[in-house]
């Protein structure tokens, strides 16, 4: 008797654990698609279109490339905010965590989101700033990134 209630409460928190892990991709589809993934890492497209909100969703830490300029509106599952801007080209580092995404603007989001999966949890700080990359580096980056959307 006890090894089936041991093994009811794995499966309930198991199944839990799938559930909360809201994979943009499947959640999102019509903001987030999937380029190209494997077990360390997931390539997204990301897309907003003026004002456009998503759901509650997560993606694993990892870096964004902006491809256009965006004011969004992040809301983590405690109900907190926080706005950002960006240019094309820019870079930045997101840590795991559970958000939604609201653009601001009047013109299309465009990015791209490469999530690092599996291997020991980096903690950091949304209060760090991102790592820095050269001006020049940026760009190949955003005209790279922008030739492979329109193809």
């Amino acid at each position: 008797m006890r090894s089936k209630l041991v093994s009811a409460l794995t499966f309930v928190c198991v199944a839990t654990a799938v559930v909360l892990a809201q994979d943009p991709t499947k959640v999102e589809p019509n903001h987030y698609k999937l380029n190209f993934e494997n077990d360390r890492v997931q390539v997204v497209s990301v897309h907003y279109g003026p004002h456009e909100k998503s759901v509650m969703h997560n993606h694993p830490g990892g870096v964004v490339v902006a491809l256009t300029a965006a004011h969004l509106r992040f809301t983590d599952e405690n109900g907190k905010t926080r706005e950002v801007y960006s240019k094309p080209g820019e870079t930045r580092w997101y840590p795991p965590f559970k958000h939604m995404v609201e653009n601001l603007g009047d013109t299309s989001y465009e990015a791209v989101y490469v999530g690092v999966k599996g291997g020991p949890s980096v903690s950091v700080s949304s209060a760090d700033p991102p790592p820095s990359i050269d001006e020049q580096t940026r760009k190949i980056v955003a005209e790279y990134l922008l030739a492979s959307l329109h193809q």
